[in-house]
């Protein structure tokens, strides 16, 4: 008689051979947890029914083949499917087992799926002594005569099966506890328990779009490939990263000798020990031992070390927050033997980069259709025949954006509600979020620095959607934030997104909570919280009948489309004396002929204005003649941008500005003069200058020793500009477009003189482009037709720009610096200079150029091809019809081939039609 210890004892058992394929042992998923394998009529009713009922206690299912096989059933093939379809197979040799060709057939099937499959063997000597089964002696040996006299085929098969299952350590139920069969029981219970792993899948009936992304994830882990893996799930809390990275360890964790599952580490690790405790858990669940004692974390990790670099392990360390808790947990795949596999899942995608895991797998929100799934399965149950319902449930699915978390919360709390009862929840959500889901998202927010958490606020307030240009970051800038690595923190954790097209995103909840952090005291009073956004609450505060305490207010975005509410505003902005920036905009809406109507009437600033901590002032459209008179001291300003200030005729005096880092003014068309005290801002670093017509007067700029970028394009009425000394060594003046620029430095940079219409005549002096420092140099869009100057004599530049200079007819050698060359549109261009000491040149456009000669083709081609820059990557740009001798370029309009070269690939020959996309024409 066999008793199986299965996991669903209703479980459909198919009938099979016993002879089935490879490829059955290796794509195998466990079925059950143990096969016992014995002689009935030796252990029926007494050892193996205590062992099967032990192991029932201990939550392993007992299946009885002789209690629930259905009645005609073929046992034989059924057991050998369910050998197959078991962890580990418990043998119980005892005295008269070698009389039964059953258990012997069974024995070798069972060796067949240890060799096949690395099935676990168990066996038991139950009252047999193990050389008695190897060496089939004593009873094993009278019951072979009697199969020899048979003339049994199988014979040398079971004699070897014994043999076998003889050699492997197991328990002799005489030397263990003296022969008391219960403790007996106990261990070999014990050691069933900590060898299972689980036979059922994790994934819940009702999570969904699960298995799809296992399938994903497990491709990544490369089982089977050898060699030594750390995955990291990185993504939003509440995504399901653990769920994902849970229900692939329950599939793939039989294929490893050891397996340890951490949970919820950021929680661990802040209690006392917190990290000594798992690492024990590491070597307990590996090792499949009781206890193990970790003095020091330092202990610890030497231990992992020495214990389990020989052994192939699955560990998944679930929601890790800290570097420094993953480097004493899992700090190198030489820790752990081959073949192991390290799962990391964290809200903190630095942490993953910082430890160089192999791949980092971004969790994917659901889909439309995969959230109507999952709300469905939380929803109430007849909701779909309702049409409300039907149009209220697509609401709600839109409000949670696809995040598990949100979806299950809200179909949970929906479940029993009316309609109108749904349509206020999702009202209140918006305005209130859910307890569950604004404390799994904020675990995020309070892991952020002071610094970081203000940006977030800020961006999620005033910035998503926007174009995280040069613009927003000097704003960010001027407020003290350090922005660039500020950004990237708050990417890599998850809370904000840049999208393809460059702008500021996050999810819908995770905004809605910024909203929720900044308004959670004072719900109803907009002149209580520290950034007002909205146009109605910038009112309602302008109609409060005490103004003057609004000490709160950090930040205001300023949406205005009257010059008397502008007016009204800027009066009460002047008492928030603690505000950082102030963004004032008017919001004009189309009139007929498509005309745009303009404010009406001046703005009078009050003298209190702007606040003395403002850190950045931006004004647009606003009709003010100055924005303030005589001295302000406003040591905090950073920033100031002006925009389309149409009576703005002066700016401000700036001696009271000892910080201000950013200074731009684009079409104040009335503007006439720059203060004299401009010139003495000795932190001044960006200035933008741009189609003020009537300016006539800016001071001298030669003090100004930090400025770095120069930007003075439009203002045809200006012809002078002050000798910038060499001393101002930062300076990057660029797009100096359409004013009369006649002296120039050589400390720069970057030079930008695109659509400045300059011929010939216009560029004369060898002194003036003595320009050693210089590297990017743009001339787009001008009339040259001959450049009367050598570009040898820019030793550092490294960026030409010529496009389109339509009259242009040879470009000379370039200096051995130049990197990139844009020379498209240039019709007239009918010769290129040599390029063949450029050993770092990696990019050439030449689209459109149709006179440049098939001799000045071969020459780039080759060129490019024998030179060894940036690592063997190089980029040339054709158009289509443009055909060099003897190539065809098969591209629609534009094609842009890059290559990686092998190091000795001119050695070797290169194959060009393969490589390049040419084919020689014939």
């Amino acid at each position: 008689m066999k008793v199986h210890l299965g996991a669903q004892v209703n479980m459909s058992m198919e009938s099979s051979s016993s002879s089935r394929s490879d490829v059955a042992f290796s794509s195998h998923v466990w079925k059950y947890h143990v096969f016992l394998n014995f002689r009935g009529e030796d252990t029926r009713k007494t050892f193996v029914d205590h062992l099967h009922t032990a192991l029932v206690q201990q939550g392993i299912y007992a299946y009885k083949d002789d209690e629930t096989l259905p009645q005609g059933k073929s046992i034989g093939p059924s057991l050998m499917t369910a050998i197959e379809d078991s962890q580990i197979s418990v043998i119980v040799f005892s005295k008269n087992y070698a009389d039964s060709s059953w258990c012997l057939d069974e024995l070798v099937h069972i060796m067949k799926c240890k060799d096949r499959r690395g099935q676990i063997v168990m066996p038991v000597f139950y009252d047999v002594d193990p050389s008695e089964v190897r060496k089939q002696k004593g009873k094993y040996g009278e019951a072979f005569v009697k199969h020899e006299l048979e003339n049994n085929k199988k014979v040398e098969s079971w004699r070897k099966a014994l043999m076998d299952a003889g050699n492997i350590s197991g328990w002799e139920t005489e030397h263990i506890a003296n022969g008391h069969e219960s403790k007996c029981i106990e261990k070999i219970v014990d050691t069933i328990s900590h060898n299972l792993h689980p036979v059922t899948s994790s994934v819940d009936d009702n999570l969904v779009g699960v298995e799809t992304r296992m399938q994903d994830l497990i491709s990544k882990l490369q089982i089977g490939f050898g060699g030594k893996r750390m995955i990291g799930i990185w993504g939003l809390g509440g995504g399901g990263k653990t769920t994902l990275a849970s229900s692939v360890y329950d599939k793939i964790s039989s294929k490893f000798d050891g397996c340890c599952f951490l949970k919820n580490i950021r929680e661990e690790t802040s209690n006392k020990n917190g990290l000594e405790r798992l690492q024990e858990k590491i070597l307990c669940g590996v090792l499949k031992q009781k206890q193990v004692d970790v003095g020091r974390v330092e202990e610890g990790r030497n231990m992992i070390k020495d214990r389990l670099h020989h052994r192939k392990v699955l560990i998944l360390l679930d929601d890790v927050d800290n570097l420094e808790h993953l480097e004493e947990l899992a700090g190198s795949r030489d820790w752990f033997g081959e073949g192991s596999r390290i799962i990391i899942t964290t809200r903190d995608e630095h942490v993953l980069t910082a430890h160089k895991v192999d791949v980092i797998h971004n969790i994917s929100l659901l889909n439309t259709d995969e959230a109507m799934k999952l709300f469905c399965k939380h929803a109430p149950q007849g909701y779909r025949r309702i049409k409300d319902y039907q149009q209220l449930s697509k609401d709600a699915v839109s409000y949670a954006g696809g995040l598990p978390l949100a979806l299950r919360v809200l179909g949970r709390f929906l479940c029993d509600k009316e309609t109108n009862e749904w349509r206020s929840a999702l009202d209140r959500l918006k305005e209130i979020p859910d307890a569950n889901i604004l404390e799994k998202l904020k675990i995020s927010f309070d892991g952020l620095t002071s610094e970081e958490r203000e940006l977030f606020l800020d961006i999620a307030c005033f910035f998503r959607g926007r174009i995280k240009d040069e613009d927003v970051m000097m704003k960010l800038d001027a407020c003290g934030f350090h922005s660039v690595i500020g950004i990237k923190v708050l990417v890599q954790k998850a809370l904000i997104t840049i999208s393809e097209y460059g702008m500021f995103d996050m999810h819908d909840l995770i905004q809605e909570m910024a909203h929720y952090i900044v308004r959670r005291e004072h719900p109803k009073n907009p002149a209580k919280h520290s950034r007002v956004w909205k146009e109605e609450d910038v009112l309602k505060i302008c109609a409060m009948d005490e103004t003057t305490n609004l000490d709160r207010i950090e930040a205001i975005h300023v949406l205005c489309f009257r010059s008397d509410e502008s007016q009204l505003v800027v009066q009460v902005a002047a008492n928030m004396k603690k505000l950082r920036w102030i963004d004032f905009d008017f919001d004009f809406e189309p009139i007929e002929d498509g005309l745009i109507e303009t404010p009406l009437g001046l703005i009078i600033i009050p003298e209190n204005f702007p606040p003395r901590e403002l850190c950045c002032l931006t004004l647009r459209w606003l009709d003010a003649k100055q924005l303030w008179e005589g001295y302000k001291y406003l040591p905090n300003l950073r920033m100031i941008k002006l925009s389309r200030l149409d009576s703005l005729i002066k700016t401000p005096d700036f001696k009271g500005l000892p910080n201000l880092e950013r200074f731009l003014v684009y079409e104040c068309w009335s503007l006439e003069e720059i203060h004299p005290s401009f010139g003495r801002l000795a932190n001044i670093v960006y200035v933008v200058i741009q189609d003020c017509d009537n300016l006539m007067i800016v001071p001298p700029i030669n003090r100004l020793k930090k400025l770095e970028t120069l930007v003075l394009s439009g203002c045809t009425s200006f012809d002078n500009l002050s000798k910038i000394e060499q001393n101002m060594e930062h300076l990057v003046p660029h797009n100096m477009n359409h004013i009369g620029l006649r002296l120039i430095s050589g400390c720069l940079r970057k030079l930008d003189l695109n659509r400045c219409n300059l011929g010939d005549g216009d560029i004369k002096s060898a002194a003036f482009w003595e320009l050693t420092n210089l590297q990017e140099l743009n001339l787009e869009r001008n009339k040259f037709v001959r450049l009367n100057f050598s570009l040898l004599q820019l030793p550092r530049l490294k960026y030409l720009n010529i496009r389109y200079c339509k009259h242009l007819l040879e470009l000379a050698e370039l200096p051995l610096s130049i990197a990139v060359v844009v020379a498209d549109g240039c019709e007239s261009l009918e010769s290129f200079g040599d390029i063949s000491n450029c050993k770092w040149l990696w990019k050439v456009s030449l689209i459109g150029n149709h006179k440049l000669s098939p001799l000045a083709g071969d020459i780039v081609l080759n060129s490019m091809l024998q030179g060894n820059a940036k690592d063997y990557f190089f980029s040339i740009c054709l158009s289509a019809i443009d055909i060099w001798r003897g190539f065809v370029i098969w591209v629609y309009w534009v094609k842009t081939y890059k290559m990686s070269l092998p190091h000795d690939c001119f050695g070797r020959g290169l194959i060009e039609d393969m490589i390049l996309n040419l084919k020689r024409h014939v």
